[in-house]
C-alpha cells in the first residue's frame, strides 16, 4: 500500500503500516501579531500525488492552460460497514478554461492514515477510449456515495469541447467499487448528449437504508441561461438505471445549479439547490429552493424557497480579481431525527459588502426553514465555500475558507485559512484552525482562482474528517487534497496558543436591504457563473 506523508501540527500522528511518522509542534494563534500563523495547524495527511498523467493524453488540441501537478475540488465518502475505510477523489491536473485531464481516486483502509491511489475510466487520461463510455477529453465535479452494504459509486461530468459549442459532448457517468475503493467497474453513462446541450454540476446519493436505491441529479443547460434540473436512480443497486428525465424546469431564460439529493426517514428524498432567474429586465437574481419526493423519485412537490441567495464572491482585495468559489453552491446535511441542515455564501450579514457563511435548518423534511444564522467566527473578512456536516450524535460541523490573516494586500500574495466551526446546539460554537496561510495566488487560475466549487467533510468513529485543497508552500502553481484530524489536535490544545475559540451564531435581519451597489455585485457575480458554465466546467 502506497504510504502518504503525515504533516505534522498539534498531536501529530503515526503512520501505519511502516510508514515515517509526522513531526510535532505547537499550534497557532488566531490572530499573530507577525506575518501568517502556521502552514498547518492540525494534523494532516496528503491524499494527492503528483501526477502520473502522459502528455496529450487528452487526445485534443489544448485550449487553455494546464496546471500540472494541481488537486482540486476534493470528495470524501466513509464506508458505513467499516468507518476505516474512507474512499477519496479529486480533481487532477486543472485546466485554466475548465475541467481536469481527469479524476484520481484513493482508499483508505487505516482511517485516512495511508492510502492506495486508484482511478476509474472517466476521461482519456484515466483509460477513456472509443470501447467504453469515457471517451472524453476532460472530467470534473466529482461526487461519490457508498451504500449501506459497502458498494460505493463515483460520479463524473465528463465532457469534450466548451458547452454548446459544435462538436462538444458531455456525459454523467457513474462507477461503482465493490472492494472499498480499490478497484471500479467501467463506467455507465446516465445521461450522454451532443453539443445541443450540457450537463452540469451533478451529484450521487445513496439511500442510507435501503441499498438498492442511489439517485443522481444534475442541471441540463438547454441555452444561455435554461437550465432544468434532471434526474436518474436505480432500484436494483447500479445494476440497471432509469430513464434520465427533467424533474423541475424554471423556464427558459431561468437554470438550476448545485442540485443534491438528501435522504430523510421515512422515505422522502429532498432535492436542494439554487435557482438563477433572469427577468426580461435582464436583472439577475438567486434562491435556495427545496423539492421533496415520497416515492423514491418517481413524483415531486413544488418547490419551496429556502431564502434569497446574496452572495457577491471572494475577490483579492489587492487588484479585484476573482477567486472561484463557492458562491452560488450549497451544502447539505441530514442530523439525527431527519432534521436537515444547509450551509451557503452569502453576503446578507455585511448588508453586501462581503460574503459570510449562511446556515439554516428544517425540522419538517424541508417544507419550511429557520431564519439563517452566520457560522464563521470572524465578520468582518471574506468566507467562502463552506462544507456542513452533522455527526450521529448531532454535533454540526461547518468548513470554509477565509481571508483574516490577509492584512496586508499586496500583489502577488493571497493569505488564505481553512477553519472549522462545530456546534453541539446549532446556536454556541468554537471554531479550530485547520489549516494555513498559505497564498491562493498560486492556485490555479480558471476563470478564478481555483480550489474547487466544494470541498468536502465526513465524519468517522465519532471524529469529523475535512478534506480540502489548498496550495502548497513554495513558489510554484501547485495544489493538493489533504485530509486532516481536527479532533484530536483540539483535545490537545490548550492555554492561550490554542487555535480553538467560541462564537455565537448571528440571526440574519428579517430581510437584509442591499445597497444598489451590493445588488449590482450580486448580479455580477451570478452572470460571472453562468459565464463560466459556458466555458466548460
Amino acid at each position: 500500500m502506497r504510504c502518504y506523508p503525515l504533516i505534522g501540527g498539534a498531536a501529530a500522528l503515526t503512520l501505519l503500516g511502516g510508514c515515517g511518522g509526522g513531526s510535532s509542534g505547537s499550534s497557532s494563534s488566531l490572530a499573530p501579531a507577525q506575518g501568517p500563523p502556521a502552514f498547518t495547524s492540525v494534523s494532516q495527511v496528503r491524499v494527492s500525488q503528483m501526477s502520473s498523467f502522459t502528455p496529450g493524453c487528452d487526445g485534443v488540441p489544448s485550449t487553455g492552460t494546464l496546471y500540472t501537478d494541481t488537486a482540486a475540488e476534493p470528495y470524501l465518502a466513509v464506508n458505513p460497514l467499516s468507518p476505516a475505510n474512507l474512499i477519496a477523489a479529486w480533481q487532477q491536473n486543472r485546466w485554466s478554461d475548465g475541467g481536469a485531464q481527469g479524476l484520481n481516486l484513493a482508499a483508505s483502509f487505516d482511517g485516512g492514515m495511508s492510502w492506495t491511489l486508484t482511478n476509474a475510466t472517466f476521461s482519456r487520461c484515466t483509460g477513456g477510449s472509443a470501447s467504453n463510455a469515457g471517451n472524453y477529453a476532460r472530467a470534473t465535479d466529482v461526487w461519490l456515495a457508498v451504500s449501506p452494504n459497502g458498494v460505493a459509486y463515483a460520479l463524473s461530468l465528463s465532457y469534450t469541447g466548451a458547452s454548446l459549442t459544435p462538436d462538444s459532448s458531455s456525459a454523467m457517468l457513474v462507477a461503482q467499487s465493490r472492494d472499498g475503493g480499490m478497484s471500479w467497474s467501467l463506467p455507465i453513462a446516465v445521461i450522454q448528449d451532443g453539443s445541443e446541450v450540457f450537463n452540469d454540476k451533478g451529484s450521487i446519493t445513496a439511500d442510507p437504508i435501503n441499498s438498492s436505491f442511489v439517485y443522481v441529479v444534475w442541471d441540463r443547460l438547454i441555452t444561455a441561461t435554461a437550465g432544468p434540473s434532471y434526474f436518474a436512480m436505480t432500484a436494483d443497486g447500479g445494476s440497471s438505471w432509469q430513464l434520465a428525465r427533467s424533474i423541475y424546469d424554471p423556464g427558459p431564460t431561468n437554470q438550476t445549479i448545485g442540485n443534491q439529493i438528501v435522504v430523510l426517514p421515512g422515505d422522502v428524498i429532498v432535492n436542494i439547490f439554487t435557482e438563477i432567474d433572469t427577468a426580461p429586465s435582464g436583472s439577475t437574481s438567486a434562491t435556495v429552493r427545496a423539492m421533496r419526493s415520497t416515492d423514491h423519485g418517481t413524483s415531486w412537490s413544488t418547490p419551496v424557497t429556502v431564502a434569497e441567495l446574496q452572495a457577491v464572491g471572494t475577490t483579492n482585495p489587492a487588484n479585484g480579481a476573482a477567486v472561484r468559489d463557492g458562491s452560488t453552491l450549497l451544502s447539505a446535511s441530514v442530523g439525527p431525527g431527519g432534521i436537515l441542515y444547509l450551509a451557503w455564501q452569502d453576503s446578507r450579514f455585511a448588508h453586501g459588502e462581503h460574503d459570510g457563511i449562511a446556515m439554516t435548518q428544517s425540522t419538517d423534511g424541508g417544507l419550511s426553514w429557520s431564519t439563517p444564522v452566520q457560522v464563521n467566527a470572524d465578520h468582518s473578512v471574506q468566507a467562502f465555500t463552506p462544507t456542513i456536516h452533522v455527526r450521529a450524535d448531532g454535533v454540526i460541523a461547518v468548513t470554509y475558507f477565509d481571508l483574516r490573516n490577509n492584512t496586508a494586500p499586496s500583489a502577488g500574495t493571497l493569505w488564505t485559512d481553512c477553519w472549522m466551526a462545530t456546534s453541539a446546539d446549532g446556536v454556541t460554537f468554537r471554531e479550530t484552525h485547520l489549516s494555513g496561510s498559505f497564498n491562493l495566488e498560486l492556485a490555479p487560475d480558471s476563470q478564478g482562482l481555483f480550489l474547487g466549487d466544494y470541498e468536502s467533510l465526513v465524519s468517522a468513529n465519532g471524529a469529523f474528517l475535512p478534506f480540502y485543497a489548498q496550495v502548497d508552500r513554495g513558489s510554484q502553481v501547485r495544489t493538493d487534497a489533504f485530509i486532516s484530524f481536527p479532533s484530536a489536535a483540539a483535545a490537545a490544545e490548550t492555554g492561550a496558543g490554542a487555535a480553538v475559540r467560541s462564537f455565537v451564531a448571528v440571526a440574519a435581519p428579517p430581510r437584509a436591504q442591499l445597497t444598489p451597489a451590493a445588488e449590482r455585485r450580486v448580479m455580477e457575480r451570478l452572470r460571472l457563473v453562468q459565464a463560466q458554465r459556458l466555458r466548460g466546467r
